[in-house]
């Protein structure tokens, strides 16, 4: 073929490539959702978790602070950013301390303040009380609330909605000041905001907070306070952004590094292009793979993915390394099929047992993987030799190489007791060095910087928010039944407060009593006539007048008609989100929550509320056992991956001697890898796990090559100069990444960067023939 006509055809190459990257971004849908790469939930706790993980309001909870100017400016600011908040599309609900009393209910639903209240479950709406009442209304009118209360009392003259609204108040809210809340010092305004988008929607929360800042851009002018922006929201989009600038700067040099290595190792232009083809081809097959068969990717699939795959890189240097003039390159590739073949099918049978792990996103990056790694090995094998020159350079002729081959020789060939002895010592840190094994806190697994999680903390515990480990459920075929269970809690909560077991509680039958409560005090409510006389009675000893409390006969008349108020009657209310927080509704079960604040004693606690069919739920236990669980599918998918790929081996083989020789050196990097992270008291995570099948996969990938080599001089010095840079282009990277800040990278960069240097090294002192060996260091003495 001419190089016009080579030309010609690596220019399609990249046009359909731009063509299919086009066509796949466009219908391709990102998923942040990290519910994907758990397991199924078994334990109640394990379930709220992933609920609470992915629509939970807690995960949709931001914390705002302003600071820096004097309260009266930090009060007007709070304002006027809540005012403005309030009309945002991305929130659902802000809240500083401002309007939350009558505010809370609109006047629709002011009728129904005693089918709410818990007042007539004690006391009769009779004459005693109402004059009782009525008096106490003479003397506050003559009190500065005076002003207050004259609006509400043809309606209201026992005060009922302000007692709601007292006692809809947090348990824990922090101080008011100018009318908004503030923390202890007064130095800082607080504000507490609830998204519409979910936690795992980064573009949501991306777009709630431009809202906020926007907001606050307007509201604050000329003052010299500075807004703060904490939670789990706030952090989604750091971290995303972190991630994708420390992902573009590792990739950017990656590519850098890539060209200068190629162009080094080959002396020429042109290899680092085309031999960058199958990788950009591996990367869209396997990305179209996944959005044709799941519903959506995940952007952990996608990140995780291409970093998997980098292992197709090796796949052009291998042809180039082995291209010699004389030799067609499709001759070349044909050379080095069986090889390359059966180690790209060991991977991808290791990557199928992702499959059996149950868990979406494992199943994800299995397809990706696979589908990648095949498209790059086919694309090698059948479209790349046409675009090769068919008389390169013989790395083979190369004089520094052969004294680099030399000096290799005089190292010593590890035998059966070299690697027993090796793997004894890896196996003695493994097991016996102090500390904890396995990481199943997914706290450690964030990049958030510990001054922001303390921040973060400071302004929950200001705030009055619950505690975030702890949750009281309980469960109900529906919602009538979920609030009748939880309201057998209301006489305990105040009891375990008095013991000093929690310091508050919050629940939704706080806000909304069940239908069958609510009938109840509609029973005891009185007719019209035995009302107007009893308020009759009453007046007639106070200084109002007979008529002035028509509204409020009105309101009880409607109240005994009305239908027991639900759910959805709340809807635009801020009682609605208090609710909606506490009572989840799933499918075919309601689950009503209890929040708690200041839990001191949960076994008291667990043991109260057991005895109502209730249970304390440790989410953090939930958790970690989540992660335990999810630990076992990967490592039972690793031990099965290792039993397929060492059957694919031996059937391309044939050969014990030549298996044992070529999985020696993966199965020996594998302990030294877990050795020197374990020595190095690095806690092992699910990603050090995942990585350590790209690891054995490139160890498989060298010892098969130094195999295929056998004792021809030649074959050897191709097959050790496509492995260094095999082995240079992987170890920049993964060492690159080894150094980011985000514990996800840095865990898979160490791993497969200590799986490169360890899988080099043993692959030369095992799988080398040491007759070889000998020769090459004669002829390189007498070169």
């Amino acid at each position: 073929m001419t190089p016009a006509r080579r030309i010609g055809l690596a220019l399609l190459w990249l046009a359909v490539l731009a063509l299919a990257g086009w066509a796949i971004g466009a219908n391709l849908k990102l998923s942040g959702d990290l519910r994907r790469f758990m397991p199924s939930a078994q334990t109640p706790a394990q379930k709220l978790l992933i609920d609470e993980l992915g629509e939970g309001p807690g995960s949709r909870l931001l914390l705002l602070a302003i600071g820096g100017d004097d309260p009266a400016v930090l009060a007007a600011q709070s304002q006027g950013l809540r005012e403005r908040l309030a009309k945002q599309a991305h929130i659902k609900l802000v809240a500083n301390g401002a309007g939350l009393g009558l505010d809370a209910v609109p006047e629709r639903l002011r009728p129904y303040r005693y089918l709410l209240s818990p007042t007539l479950d004690e006391q009769a709406l009779d004459s005693a009380y109402l004059r009782d009442q009525l008096d106490t209304r003479v003397q506050d009118l003559g009190s500065p609330a005076g002003e207050l209360i004259e609006p509400l009392l043809p309606s209201d003259p026992t005060m009922e909605m302000l007692r709601l609204a007292e006692s809809w108040q947090p348990a824990q809210a922090p101080q008011t000041l100018d009318g908004v809340w503030f923390d202890r010092a007064g130095k800082e305004a607080l504000l507490a905001v609830e998204t519409r988008a979910a936690g795992f929607d980064p573009t949501g929360q991306q777009g709630a907070i431009d809202a906020i800042r926007a907001a606050y851009a307007r509201v604050r002018g000329a003052s010299k306070a500075e807004l703060t922006v904490s939670g789990p929201g706030a952090f989604s989009v750091e971290i995303g952004g972190r991630t994708q600038r420390e992902a573009s700067l590792i990739g950017s040099i990656d590519s850098l590094v890539f060209i200068a290595l190629l162009w080094l190792a080959y002396r020429s232009w042109k290899a680092p292009l085309i031999g960058g083809l199958p990788l950009a081809t591996a990367g869209l097959a396997g990305l179209g793979a996944v959005a044709g068969v799941f519903e959506g990717v995940h952007g952990i699939t996608v990140a995780f993915g291409f970093t998997l795959i980098g292992v197709v890189q090796d796949y052009p240097i291998h042809l180039f390394s082995h291209q010699r003039p004389g030799l067609s390159p499709w001759a070349s590739a044909r050379s080095l099929w069986p090889t390359l073949g059966t180690g790209v099918a060991s991977t991808c049978i290791a990557y199928l047992t992702f499959f059996v792990s149950g868990v979406d996103g494992l199943q994800q990056l299995a397809v990706f993987t696979i589908v990648g790694l095949a498209t790059a090995a086919l694309t090698t094998r059948f479209l790349l030799p046409a675009l090769i020159d068919p008389a390169p350079r013989d790395v083979a002729t190369s004089q520094r190489l052969a004294r680099v081959w030399t000096a290799l020789a005089r190292w010593p060939r590890l035998g059966v007791t070299g690697v027993s002895l090796i793997a004894a010592l890896a196996l003695a840190v493994i097991l016996f060095v102090p500390g904890a094994f396995w990481q199943n806190d997914l706290a450690k697994l964030t990049p958030v910087p510990d001054a922001a999680m303390a921040r973060d903390m400071h302004l929950r515990g200001e705030l009055g928010a619950p505690d975030v480990r702890y949750v009281i459920a309980i469960e109900g075929r529906d919602t009538e039944a979920a609030l009748q269970a939880s309201e057998a809690l209301l006489p305990e909560l105040p009891l375990l407060r008095q013991r000093g077991a929690i310091a508050g509680y919050d629940l939704a039958a706080r806000y909304l009593p069940s239908a069958k409560t609510q009938r109840e005090r509609q029973q005891r409510l009185p007719d019209p006539a035995t009302l107007r006389a009893a308020l009759d009675s009453a007046v007639a000893a106070t200084p109002f007048r007979g008529d002035a409390f028509a509204d409020f006969l009105a309101d009880v008349e409607r109240a005994r008609h009305a239908p027991p108020l639900g759910v959805r009657d709340l809807a635009g209310t801020p009682l609605a989100v208090s609710v909606e927080g506490l009572l989840l509704q799933r499918g075919d079960h309601t689950t009503a929550l209890v929040s708690l604040t200041g839990l001191h004693d949960p076994s008291a606690v667990a043991d109260v509320v057991r005895k109502h069919g209730a249970q304390l739920l440790d989410l953090k236990q939930a958790s970690e056992s989540l992660v335990a669980e999810y630990r076992g599918r990967v490592l039972m998918a690793l031990a099965l991956a290792g039993v397929l790929l060492a059957a694919a081996v031996w059937i391309a083989l044939r050969s014990p001697r030549r298996v044992s020789r070529v999985l020696a050196p993966m199965a020996l990097t594998t302990l030294l890898i877990l050795a020197v992270l374990r020595g190095l008291g690095v806690e092992l995570n699910l990603f050090h796990l995942v990585s350590l099948i790209l690891a054995a996969g490139l160890g498989l990938d060298y010892a098969l090559f130094f195999d295929h080599a056998g004792d021809d001089r030649a074959e050897q010095l191709r097959t050790l100069h496509a492995v260094i840079v095999c082995s240079l282009t992987t170890l920049m990277v993964f060492a690159l990444l080894a150094l980011s800040s985000i514990p996800v990278l840095r865990a898979i960069g160490a791993t497969v960067a200590l799986g490169v240097v360890f899988n080099f090294v043993l692959a030369l002192l095992i799988v080398r023939e040491p007759t070889a060996m000998i020769e090459a260091s004669g002829d390189g003495a007498r070169a």
